[in-house]
């Protein structure tokens, strides 16, 4: 099923609202990428500067001499009852008895820090990294080796430092930042939505606006159309012989430029380039000329009229008149009668009573909107009577009559007599 431009222009501004949100998404996640990286770097780099001074503390603190390792000024050093703890391990040449440090801040095997001062003494190379320790945790770990006065390889330092309380501050690092670009995400889509809205709005009221004007048009131009057909005919059939057809045919297509005057102004109002053309006009006087122009087709149509100055648009409110006429002929009959309409006009109100099925009262409000009724046709007529008495500061309400038949009261602001 084609689409209309309107509905064409919504979708447009979904396609933005996606396009503008990924563009700005992708820019936000790499960002949010960068600090969590950043994060780790910085959270790492700190650990290891911390073991490093630390195996470098033990290093200065426990001397190494021909009798093996000397730890007496380790032992009175406050650094041996600090975090992150530390040991002196034999590796390469060495071959004395270790030191660890008195605190254990963390439990790891001391076999794998043995294994990895050995390393470290025969590489000649600092190494950092994690292991695991016994407990299961992540623990940080740095190594240090050291020569003899000899040059050669004895052995390393080897601190180890709980890395758990930085990888859990990552961690909520990383869900503060997710979440952070979550909400900022979806506050990007609901501004582009917004700002898509905006930006298109005017071009899908000016399309509707078209759409409707060319319902409205066919709407209101079926009627006499049809009347002038039928003039046309009868002339056609009886050439010269009813002298009141050229007259009529006439006064039609002179109604039919009134009407379609009345569309363009109804559109230049509603696009806020026009304002109403109001002035006193005897309401009771436009509803009796309006009801003897229009052919009943066999329907009884009577008029009950009190003198009634209004302040009002004649063209648009002629034209509103008339479609409640023209629904109550073609809807406010019973099955194959004729239509029974009675029209009142007092006060600046224009009642139309018809003796119709009347109108469904959770669908009252329906039947006023555009394009829907509650008899199966377009619904144009009454949308467009609503407009024209809102527009003047009135009102159209629809209701039912206790012996049957629908009821359409249109109020218009009552003017002042000269």
């Amino acid at each position: 099923m084609r689409r209309s431009a309107a509905e064409r222009l919504r979708r447009l501004r979904w396609l933005l609202t996606l396009l503008f949100t990924t563009i700005n998404a992708v820019g936000l996640i790499v960002f949010a990428v960068l600090l969590v990286h950043n994060d780790d770097e910085q959270r790492v780099t700190r650990l290891d500067d911390d073991l490093s001074q630390v195996t470098a503390v033990a290093l200065r603190l426990v001397q190494y001499d021909a009798g093996g390792l000397l730890t007496e000024v380790a032992k009175d050093d406050e650094a041996n009852l600090q975090c992150p703890q530390f040991a002196v391990l034999p590796g390469g040449a060495g071959s004395y008895q270790g030191y660890y440090s008195a605190k254990e801040c963390v439990r790891v095997d001391r076999a794998k820090l043995v294994e990895l001062a050995k390393k470290a003494a025969e590489s000649g190379r600092t190494a950092i990294g994690y292991v695991t320790g016994t407990d299961g945790g992540f623990v940080r770990i740095g190594v240090r080796p050291f020569r003899a006065k000899t040059g050669q390889y004895i052995g390393a330092a080897v601190a180890v430092s709980d890395a758990e309380p930085a990888l859990a501050a990552h961690k909520d690092y990383l869900l503060l930042v997710t979440s952070g670009c979550a909400l900022l995400i979806a506050a990007i889509a609901a501004g582009s939505y917004l700002l898509a809205g905006r930006a298109i709005r005017p071009a899908v009221l000016a399309l509707e606006q078209q759409e409707l004007l060319l319902a409205e048009t066919a709407h209101d131009l079926r009627t006499p159309v049809a009347a002038l057909r039928a003039l046309a005919e009868t002339a056609l059939r009886h050439p010269g012989q009813d002298p009141e057809v050229l007259p009529r045919t006439v006064h039609l297509a002179s109604r039919m430029g009134g009407i379609i005057d009345s569309l363009l102004v109804r559109a230049r109002l509603a696009a806020g380039v026009d304002q109403l053309a109001e002035e006193p006009v005897w309401l009771d006087q436009l509803v009796t000329t309006l009801v003897e122009e229009t052919p009943a087709d066999g329907a009884s149509v009577t008029v009950t009229a009190a003198p009634s100055l209004v302040r009002v648009d004649p063209g648009l409110v002629q034209r509103a008149i008339s479609n409640l006429l023209d629904n109550a002929l073609r809807y406010g009959r019973q099955p194959d009668q004729p239509a029974i309409v009675h029209i009142t006009v007092a006060n600046g109100r224009v009642i139309v009573a018809d003796h119709g099925p009347g109108v469904d009262t959770e669908l009252a409000g329906e039947v006023m909107d555009r394009f829907r009724s509650g008899s199966g046709s377009s619904g144009l007529g009454l949308s467009i009577v609503r407009w024209v008495a809102q527009a003047h500061g009135g009102s159209l309400a629809i209701y039912n009559a206790d012996e049957g038949g629908a009821i359409f009261e249109l109020v218009l602001p009552v003017a002042a007599h000269p």
